[in-house]
């Protein structure tokens, strides 16, 4: 094939060359198209790493936001949307970490992400970036929620008209959560796989850019650095297993890329790392493959509460499971219920409240280790993609009350007799 590179891309000191398909390897221009005209295949960026001009100190002189990373990033200029995205906590597990039994586990903790408090605070602002490059001045997404969020408040920052799509039945805090930034928002009466279709029918009759279907290829880019940041953050190291969620399975394929990119330009030392993925039971098409060794994903009408996992058509699942595969990782499901005591878990021991995503990340962490997956020598990441005060209904009925108390010292001393009664019953069912 020919190689295309855009005017763009020739006169600036980017390093994104084409968009490349990854089933038949035909090139495109860098314009807003995320499927291969030839064989329907998905299109990803291709880069050319000779142009890097990166060192560890260069890149530590850098912003402290996912821009530090700029070259290995699809922006054709300087002028990107910078909203302090990134450099989020790479907290080295204590508590948790005794709970499980293991000795070198690490929370990647974009529950504190800017500017909307979830990882996709890190793809809009790639996407919106480069949309603004191409001359879009709507742009729009079809979400489960936080992609909704980070896309109104990132287009509010950076001026562009906003239109973004939703099912109806989103959790109150994500809805509140887009409404702030005052886009058009579209609450559609289905699940997300009838929103995105209905959402390709609204980029192609209005040439919005959707940043997760026309702009899908430069969207994506975002998530690498959740794996930069990691290696960076680990002093310039790679870890030996990752466990990260699993929805469309980019975020996974991403995280891959991004470790071997580090590897390519000589930042960091190439090793095995054992990828793990999470999902809910309700809504666990990559899972199923998995377990039965597919070579294809077979759709599933979602049922969960995890409703920022729930994609029963993932794009990227046949690439996830590849990735599983090829690093001896494994891709695993949990139930509601242990989705709401992996939230419980993490705020207990670590003092994070996580979204429903991040409580099945943890509870299929959980799950791997009592199984025997995990080698409690391994330095593991567990991923943390979303904040819980965005889902708080999910663990409404399954946490305590507070004792309502007049303002008097028996009062108080009384509620707190009971609530060390209580403390002693739990107890005592932990160990029976």
């Amino acid at each position: 094939m020919t190689q295309v590179i855009t005017k763009q891309a020739q006169t600036t000191n980017a390093t994104f060359t084409a968009l490349k398909c990854k089933e038949c390897g035909a090139e495109y221009e860098l314009e807003a198209k995320h499927v291969c005209e030839l064989c329907f295949g998905p299109l990803e960026v291709k880069y050319d790493f000779s142009r890097l001009s990166v060192t560890r100190e260069s890149i530590q002189a850098g912003p402290n936001s996912i821009w530090r990373y700029r070259q290995f990033l699809p922006v054709a200029t300087d002028n990107y949307i910078d909203v302090g995205t990134g450099m989020t906590p790479l907290v080295k597990s204590q508590r948790l970490a005794r709970r499980l039994g293991l000795k070198n586990l690490y929370i990647k903790n974009d529950a504190v992400n800017m500017p909307t408090l979830s990882f996709k605070d890190r793809v809009v602002s790639v996407a919106l970036s480069r949309a603004r490059e191409l001359g879009f001045t709507t742009v729009s997404c079809a979400s489960t929620g936080n992609l909704a969020n980070s896309t109104a408040a990132i287009a509010a920052y950076a001026g562009l008209d906003c239109c973004v799509f939703i099912p109806a039945d989103l959790e109150a805090g994500k809805i509140l959560g887009s409404l702030v930034y005052s886009p058009t928002l579209m609450a559609v009466e289905g699940n997300y796989d009838q929103v995105n279709r209905l959402c390709s029918e609204v980029a192609n009759t209005h040439g919005w850019g959707f940043v997760n279907i026309n702009l899908r290829p430069y969207y994506s880019e975002g998530s690498k650095t959740l794996g930069y940041e990691v290696a960076e953050q680990l002093g310039w190291e790679l870890p030996d297993h990752i466990v990260a969620p699993l929805a469309s399975g980019s975020l996974f394929t991403k995280i891959y890329k991004g470790f071997n990119e580090f590897v390519a330009a000589g930042l960091v030392e190439g090793k095995p790392v054992r990828f793990s993925g999470a999902q809910a039971e309700g809504c666990s098409p990559i899972v199923e493959a998995f377990k039965e060794k597919r070579d294809f994903i077979k759709p599933v009408k979602p049922n969960t509460i995890a409703k920022s996992l729930a994609i029963g058509n993932p794009a990227d699942g046949i690439y996830a499971i590849d990735i599983a595969n090829k690093t001896n990782g494994n891709i695993e499901s949990v139930t509601d219920a242990e989705i709401i005591e992996g939230i419980k878990l993490l705020a207990e021991t670590e003092g994070i409240f996580t979204e429903t995503a991040g409580g099945t990340t943890v509870a299929v962490l959980k799950k791997l280790v009592e199984a025997g997956k995990i080698d409690p020598d391994e330095k593991t990441v567990v991923y943390i993609t979303g904040n819980g005060l965005k889902t708080q209904e999910a663990i409404q009925g399954y946490i305590s009350e507070p004792f309502t108390i007049e303002a008097k010292l028996d009062s108080f001393e009384q509620a707190l007799e009971r609530s060390r009664t209580l403390d002693r019953l739990e107890w005592q069912q932990v160990i029976v």
